[in-house]
């Protein structure tokens, strides 16, 4: 549930540690910023109940897996109301890591990461365009990824 709640420049330090090693122990943090464990603990509770903070997860480099190729797709749909089928669609296909519903020349944007592009022109094909809500797609393959960060608190 979220709630009202007015961060103030503790609660960012605290973010942005945590946004740099989320296992990093309460007491170091009070340590660092020179406050008790306790408060750390308190302003993550209230930052988890306003909803700011939903989770802690790791990263992974796709490439040390074998993932290869990434790639943006532009979905454009027969009908606005096809949306919730084609994404839901889109949803179980474990290659679309992300999805976007936008303005402008798509209706849906998504990333899709591939082992080689034998495997994208697979799910392009038999599995994307097949989809009976899509209209049309264009695809534009990523070549590098030099900026990837979080929202700074």
């Amino acid at each position: 549930m979220e709630t009202a709640f007015q961060r103030d420049q503790l609660d960012n330090h605290i973010l942005e540690a945590l946004m740099q090693d989320a296992r990093t122990p309460f007491a170091e943090l009070a340590k660092r910023f020179g406050v008790s464990a306790g408060t750390i603990h308190v302003r993550v509770e209230k930052m988890k109940q306003a909803g700011i903070i939903t989770g802690a997860q790791i990263t992974i480099n796709p490439k040390a897996l074998g993932y290869d190729v990434c790639c943006f797709i532009g979905i454009n749909l027969k009908s606005a109301g096809d949306y919730p089928a084609a994404i839901a669609k889109l949803n179980a296909l474990e290659e679309v890591v992300e999805a976007y519903y936008t303005t402008g020349n798509y209706s849906i944007f998504v990333k899709v990461m591939c082992q080689s592009i034998d495997g994208l022109q697979h799910v392009l094909i038999n599995r994307i365009q097949s989809i009976d809500e899509i209209q049309s797609t264009e695809t534009l393959i990523s070549l590098q990824n030099p900026i990837t960060r979080a929202v700074k608190p």
